[in-house]
């Protein structure tokens, strides 16, 4: 009897070729549409679309509906640290609490083996691996997964081109307007910007100070909730005639610091809640601080949970909140999350 696969089924092309290909593979099929945010009318249509991609592929589609749990979990976390004046990685919280948390408990509660999704990235049951399409690779966000389960994942996904995925889709009669629709995007609760978003549980319209690297008052701002570490724009400084970048939050005094490019120069950062795949204590390999970057040497000691890491390279705008990833080539080998940054 053919082992029973549970399906991550958003009503995107991606999890669609993926549910297609487990059962071309003879898998026993079955998907699940998670509610998760409660951004009006997302999941009226998203849900839809899931439901005419199961139906086309004739696997049973599961609705769960977690929008309470992935307040608590995700998006609570996502205000408070903003609040906090950190930079935070919903996607990552949401993978390890939601996507491969609740999911691996449905899957169990109906039977299923495996677990599986449309991401790109690969696995071999014991190490996550960055994916064949490296524009595509969403091996940083999942570093956080629990990996127990590693051994019932699969990502049908992981040896594929997204351009193949979507000549796929655009060769099946019924499945062409999958291959068109819009990208998801990154956060998939912002419609706009984090800010218009924020605006609406936390006062963040209010005109502070902005310091210089001495402490000095050079400028205002409109509220330090609007800035990330490394922005550039927004704020005022008197007298500047070079590009002044955010260095520092400091959310108690509503103030923000502000310097030159090499003010924004990272040499060494300190990880907490680390969720490593390997047992060493002190190893040299790479770290992608932010998505989208290139991956610098550096050396790790990881001591009462937590990792000191010292980059060989400077590192230009890191923030306090976001995610550490090391990669040993191109094996993901485990990571954390920022909780101070030096230069």
């Amino acid at each position: 009897m053919a082992k029973k696969v549970l399906v991550g089924m958003s009503g995107g092309v991606d999890s669609t070729i993926a549910t297609l290909l487990l059962k071309e593979e003879g898998y026993e099929v079955e998907g699940l549409y998670m509610k998760l945010h409660s951004k009006p009318g997302y999941h009226e249509i998203h849900q839809a679309r899931a439901q005419k991609a199961a139906d086309f592929v004739g696997v049973k589609l599961h609705v769960l509906d977690l929008q309470e749990k992935f307040n608590e979990k995700v998006f609570n976390p996502f205000i408070e640290t903003y609040e906090k004046g950190e930079t935070p990685n919903p996607c990552a919280l949401c993978n390890r609490t939601m996507k491969f948390g609740e999911m691996i408990r449905f899957a169990d509660k109906i039977g299923a083996h495996y677990l599986a999704t449309g991401h790109y990235i690969k696995t071999d049951g014991k190490f996550f691996y960055q994916a064949e399409d490296d524009t595509k690779d969403q091996s940083y966000f999942l570093f956080y997964v629990d990996k127990t389960i590693l051994p019932r994942l699969k990502f049908p996904l992981g040896e594929r081109k997204k351009s193949d995925i979507k000549k796929i889709a655009s060769s099946i009669e019924g499945l062409e307007s999958f291959a068109s629709q819009a990208e998801s995007t990154e956060i998939c609760f912002v419609d706009t910007t984090y800010t218009d978003l924020l605006k609406k549980y936390v006062a963040v319209d209010q005109v502070g100070e902005v310091l210089d690297q001495e402490g000095n008052v050079v400028g205002e701002h409109k509220g330090y909730m609007h800035y990330t570490i490394g922005k550039r724009r927004g704020f005022s400084v008197k007298g500047a005639h070079d590009p002044h970048f955010v260095t520092k939050i400091i959310p108690h005094k509503n103030q923000i610091v502000v310097g030159k490019r090499d003010a924004l120069e990272c040499n060494r950062v300190v990880l907490h809640d680390l969720n490593m795949f390997i047992d060493a204590k002190q190893f040299t390999t790479t770290v992608k601080l932010r998505y989208r970057t290139k991956a610098v040497p550096c050396h790790v000691t990881i001591e009462d949970g937590k990792a000191e890491v010292l980059l060989e390279e400077p590192v230009f705008g890191v923030a306090v909140g976001q995610a550490a990833v090391f990669y040993d080539e191109n094996k993901l080998i485990g990571g954390g999350w920022i909780s101070e940054t030096e230069s």
